[in-house]
This record gives C-alpha cells, sequence and structure tokens, in this order.
C-alpha cells in the first residue's frame, strides 16, 4: 500500500488537478441541468465528467508508468501512460457521441428551457475554473521543455510546444482548452436562445462541443497508439547521436535508436571504436558515454556496445551548429 501511495505521489499532478476540478464543474452542471433542462448545458456536463474521468485515469496511469523496471519487465512501464490514454478516450468519444445526438434532437424539435440566470452562472464559473486549468497545464508545458516564462506564456507558448509535452500533459492541455471554448460556446448559445429566441442556438452548441470532443478523441488516440507502439524521438535522437559522435574514442555510429517509453526515453547505440583498444580502455568509454546519455533530458536506460571499426563512415555530421540539426546518414534497415 505504501509503495502504491508513492508511486501515486509522482503521477500527473495537472491531470490530478483537472479531474477534481472537472467533478466539481460536472456536479455544478448537471444540477443546472436538472433545473433547467438546458440542451447546451447537457453537452457540457457530459463534457465535464468525461473530462474529469479521462483525467483520473491519466493521473494513475502517469504514476504508475514510473514504476522501477523488473526482471520480467526489463524496460519499464513507460507506455502504460499511452495504453491508459487510449482507454480514456473511449470515455471521451462516448460523451462526445451523446453530446452530438443530444444536440441533433434539440436541433430538429427544438425546446425553450427556462433558468437562464442559473444557467449563465454554472457556466462563467466553469469557464474560469476550466481557463486556470488550462493555465496551469502551460504553465506544466513549459517547465517539462525548460522554459521559465509567466505572464500569458503558458498559454501562447504552450500550444508552440505541445508536442514536446509529456503525454499526459498534453491531453490535459487539448481537453481543457476544448472545455474552455465550449464553455463559451454553451454560453453564447444561452445569451441568443434567451435574448433573441434562437432555440436552435442551444443545439448547435452542443453539436460543435461534441465535434471537438471529437477532434481530441482522434488526436489523442493516434498519439499514444504511436506511443504504446514505440516511437522514435527524432529530435533526440540525432542530439544524443551527435553528443557521442564527438566523443574522442568513437570513430563512427554504427546504430543508434531512441525510444519513447510514456514520458521517458530508451537509448540503444552500437558505436565502432578501434578494435586495438583494450577491453578495459573500452569499458571505461562506455562508463563515460553512459554517463553523458544518462543526463539527457527523459533518458531513463541505455544500453552501448561496441564494434571494431570498419573504415565505413555510418553517421555525417551536418555542417550546422544546432545539434538539432545533426543527421544520421544511415540507420539499419
Amino acid at each position: 500500500m505504501r509503495d502504491i501511495l508513492k508511486l501515486l505521489k509522482s503521477g500527473n499532478k495537472p491531470s490530478l488537478l483537472a479531474a477534481v476540478v472537472n467533478t466539481v464543474i460536472g456536479i455544478l452542471k448537471a444540477i443546472a441541468f436538472f433545473f433547467t433542462g438546458n440542451v447546451a448545458m447537457f453537452a457540457e456536463m457530459m463534457h465535464s465528467f468525461g473530462d474529469a474521468a479521462n483525467q483520473f485515469f491519466v493521473f494513475v496511469g502517469s504514476a504508475l508508468s514510473k514504476k522501477a523496471p523488473t526482471p520480467k519487465f526489463p524496460n519499464g512501464f513507460g507506455r502504460v501512460v499511452n495504453l491508459v490514454c487510449l482507454g480514456a478516450v473511449i470515455i471521451v468519444g462516448i460523451m462526445s457521441y451523446e453530446a452530438v445526438i443530444g444536440g441533433w434532437h434539440h436541433l430538429m424539435n427544438p425546446v425553450e428551457s427556462g433558468g437562464y440566470i442559473i444557467n449563465l452562472s454554472v457556466l462563467g464559473i466553469a469557464i474560469i475554473l476550466e481557463a486556470t486549468v488550462l493555465y496551469k497545464a502551460g504553465k506544466e508545458i513549459l517547465h517539462e521543455v525548460g522554459i521559465d516564462k509567466g505572464g500569458m506564456a503558458p498559454l501562447t507558448m504552450g500550444f508552440k510546444n505541445l508536442n514536446r509535452a509529456k503525454p499526459a500533459t498534453k491531453l490535459v492541455f487539448m481537453e481543457d482548452f476544448v472545455a474552455t471554448l465550449g464553455g463559451l460556446l454553451a454560453f453564447i448559445a444561452v445569451l441568443l436562445a434567451h435574448f433573441l429566441g434562437l432555440l436552435v442556438a442551444e443545439g448547435i452548441a452542443s453539436i460543435l462541443i461534441g465535434m471537438m470532443m471529437f477532434y481530441v478523441v482522434g488526436k489523442v488516440f493516434l498519439e499514444n497508439a504511436r506511443g504504446a507502439i514505440g516511437e522514435t524521438d527524432e529530435e533526440m535522437l540525432n542530439h544524443i547521436a551527435h553528443i557521442v559522435a564527438e566523443d574522442p574514442d568513437v570513430k563512427d555510429i554504427q546504430r543508434i535508436e531512441v525510444i519513447k517509453e510514456g514520458e521517458f526515453l530508451h537509448v540503444e547505440i552500437v558505436a565502432e571504436v578501434d578494435p586495438s583498444h583494450t577491453v578495459a580502455y573500452v569499458d571505461d568509454v562506455r562508463d563515460r558515454l553512459m554517463d553523458i546519455v544518462l543526463k539527457q533530458k527523459g533518458v531513463r536506460d541505455v544500453l552501448i556496445s561496441f564494434d571494431e571499426d570498419d573504415g565505413v563512415m555510418s553517421w555525417k555530421k551536418s555542417n550546422s551548429p544546432d545539434t538539432s540539426k545533426q543527421t544520421i546518414s544511415k540507420l539499419p534497415e
């Protein structure tokens, strides 16, 4: 039990915060829908409960992914977070479907709902809370990529660096962006329905909210499917290859792999060295390289092996000083 609690403490904090906030918001929206029967509020309620369940599972998955490797699972549990995200999007997909269907029925048979003050009050509170979580998720993204900026940077730069964020943080940011935008759509729909008599606005808002949720489902599913299979981190591959190739004892890089294992990176390197070196000397080279590679951001385990220099260059340096632009000229088929 103590080990489980220790693991949970290392879980993704933005996803836990988002799960708690969305649960509170979902309850408020459920109460508002019960008293008003507003279909846009129904879509928002489904959205919030779906996000809450989703983000809670992601929090648990991100914690379990940090479990240390075992003899039975030597590569660790990093991909657990990808598998959990794949399961979690099913929940969001069901909620998306219900939101679209509910909106379509209202569009075909518009019914006036009451209690617009309740609806606007709940939606206003929800928008503020969702925007707060979105901002915190944006700050976490900047923290993960090594950027220290405040103000509006977590929102503006959060989108720019979204692809470099951890799977759990990325999911929270995307879901809460859609949730905040969906809340604004529902707020506008309630105003249009009450003051202009455009009852169909609530149905249209519900459909749009559902479609935005479907977009998140599709994007998150594809990204985590790649992660579950084992996706190469091209930027880190080129960066680590450059570092290894700069070592004076490395004549060439025969093969290098940098595979994403959830939030971590698994690195395998086959380097070529001078065949005249002793085993003890080459072992010192391995220790030196492993120490350097393990210090790189996100790298958790490294496997380095050596072969004798065959005189044929497999790795070609570019002239660019930017290490992210270094390229591997030949990789194993």
